[in-house]
């Protein structure tokens, strides 16, 4: 019994072009061979626990020989009998994507496979330009054609050319010049000189409009606009480089007008999320909505805390962990995250009550995010400070006459002191922990070090950001060269310094700015050498606003 292998088209690199059969196949994958295409963004998609294989080729370097390629497929479909084996492939498997050969060799050694086809990048990158590829009254059809194939065996063919080093075999030049339709070359830029010359030399008009669009939904895409006389001269110009699709035809000068994406306000901007990963859906869908490509990287974990792992406790007066059969003994809950209040329900629910063993208690919540989250379990906040932090909503609680002994805080293990300090008679109980990652991928630290910015969701996560950077730039890695960071965190009293004082920022990683809610992430940050801009309101939205305004400045 072997694995199937799935031979997936990852589209042209924006993961919401992504299939839902492809999506649903990636999180399940036990393997997954991907080419250096793919982008980031997809490849966070893949199952946290398979085994990934980086099988990206060049231009004019493989990585993996195609060989070899076909070969692993039929090891990792041996090795994993009953498994799901996915070969990610950039845009589909069966445009020039060398699926077929892959396929047949799956067939030649009994290996099931399914073909999940992809959105080719001949249309869709230059749909991204704004350049559609037929147009009423312009052109009627299209025609995708390779412009790399196979070295030219006999020189004696085609005059030997300084800076050709491989010719397209096959390319019927006089037909291709006298087709009325858009032509789409892919991979084909290092012998566009050559291509055009030869189009021009068997008859087309050397004013065809003509674009390259240079790393096409990444977040370095860029059209250069040129004709088919100065295809040459513009790309030495421009040093337009692979990987770059070439359109021609009148359709092109539509890209002048109907160019939408670039106008997006966060276009052309990689942002990196290190929300824990069931949290950063909301943020990352915001930003990838204005134009930002999001790498979702989770520097921290959260888990329930439940009495059998009290070990995670500290040992202090008053901290504890949940006992649901105590609740009739407070009259005020307190919660200081969005995390504190998803682990109380999780747990409570578990425990087999619900919501109706809060009737009479009132609820305080430390700023409007919590506050919101709290919303979703139908529970609206009675106590909720202005000054969104931890000493905030500690004061705001000291001065209710009331018996503080008959508050209860709702924390994570890693909350500082500051409100048992405010409140030495109330009760925290500890009903999740913080776990850190260790380490990342070595994908994920490529996309990492070539991203505009960082948002951090909480101060432990930027900890252990920096920690993990830290131990790469040691090991020699590239740093985080010109960098920025975004930190988005609520004002909250979960705070403790991870004991990494002796940690500094690399004068590598430098210069990095940081946009933080509330006072201690911009502390926190400026301690590690970020500089700061603080959002407005302790909400998402104005730190989303807060971005925007940022990159309008800059441009």
């Amino acid at each position: 019994m072997k694995g199937t292998v799935y031979l997936i088209g990852a589209g042209p690199g924006d993961p919401g072009l992504l299939t839902l059969r492809g999506k649903e196949i990636l999180e399940k994958a036990d393997v997954v061979v991907y080419d250096r295409l793919v982008s980031p963004a997809i490849l966070g998609m893949c199952n946290p626990k398979a085994k990934m294989v980086d099988v990206g080729k060049m231009p004019t370097h493989h990585k993996v020989k195609q060989s070899e390629i076909n070969r692993l497929l039929v090891q990792f479909a041996c090795e994993f009998p009953g498994g799901v084996i996915a070969r990610l492939k950039g845009g589909d498997p069966f445009v020039f994507g060398r699926g077929g050969e892959e396929a047949l060799e799956l067939v030649a050694a009994g290996v099931e496979f399914e073909v999940v086809p992809g959105i080719t990048s001949a249309i869709s990158v230059p749909a991204y330009a704004g350049i559609p590829v037929s147009h009423r009254g312009i052109a009627t059809s299209f025609h995708i054609i390779t412009g790399h194939e196979k070295a030219e065996s006999s020189s004696n063919v085609i005059p030997a050319q300084a800076g050709i080093s491989s010719v397209p075999v096959g390319l019927d030049f006089p037909a291709l010049a006298h087709c009325p339709g858009t032509l789409i070359f892919l991979m084909g830029v290092a012998n566009m000189d050559f291509i055009a010359r030869r189009l021009m030399e068997c008859g087309k008009d050397p004013k065809t409009p003509l674009a390259f669009i240079e790393k096409g939904m990444t977040p370095y895409q860029r059209t250069v606009m040129a004709t088919l006389e100065t295809a040459g001269e513009t790309i030495a110009r421009e040093n337009v480089t692979a990987p770059a699709i070439t359109i021609m035809g009148g359709v092109v000068e539509l890209g002048q007008t109907l160019a939408w994406k670039k106008n997006l306000p966060l276009a052309g901007k990689r942002l990196v999320v290190t929300r824990a990963a069931k949290q950063a859906s909301g943020i990352s869908a915001r930003l990838t909505a204005l134009g930002a490509e999001v790498i979702e990287t989770p520097m921290i974990e959260t888990r329930d805390v439940i009495p059998a792992t009290s070990s995670v406790i500290p040992a202090k007066a008053g901290i504890s962990s949940a006992d649901f059969n105590a609740l009739a003994n407070f009259d005020i809950l307190a919660f200081t995250s969005t995390n504190g209040v998803e682990s109380f329900f999780r747990q409570l629910f578990a425990a087999g009550y619900d919501v109706r063993v809060l009737a009479g208690k009132k609820i305080a919540s430390v700023g409007k995010i919590t506050e919101k989250k709290l919303l979703e379990y139908g529970i609206r906040c009675d106590y909720v400070p202005e000054d969104h932090t931890g000493e905030g909503l500690g004061r705001l609680l000291a001065s209710l006459l009331v018996d503080h002994s008959r508050i209860l805080l709702l924390q994570g293990n890693l909350a500082d002191d500051t409100l048992l300090k405010l409140l030495p008679q109330a009760t925290r109980w500890v009903v999740y922990e913080t776990l850190p990652v260790a380490e990342l991928p070595e994908w994920k630290r490529e996309a990492v070090v070539g991203a505009d910015a960082v948002v951090f969701a909480s101060t432990s996560a930027v900890e252990n950001f920096c920690s993990v950077i830290l131990s790469y730039t040691t090991l020699g890695a590239s740093p985080l060269s010109g960098s920025y960071a975004l930190w988005v965190g609520e004002r909250s009293s979960e705070s403790k310094d991870l004991n990494r004082e002796s940690l500094t920022t690399p004068a590598s990683c430098s210069p990095r700015l940081a946009f933080c809610i509330g006072r201690m992430t911009e502390s926190a940050a400026r301690k590690h050498g970020f500089e700061t801009v603080t959002s407005d309101e302790t909400t998402m939205d104005s730190l989303v606003k807060k971005i925007v305004e940022h990159y309008k400045k800059e441009s």
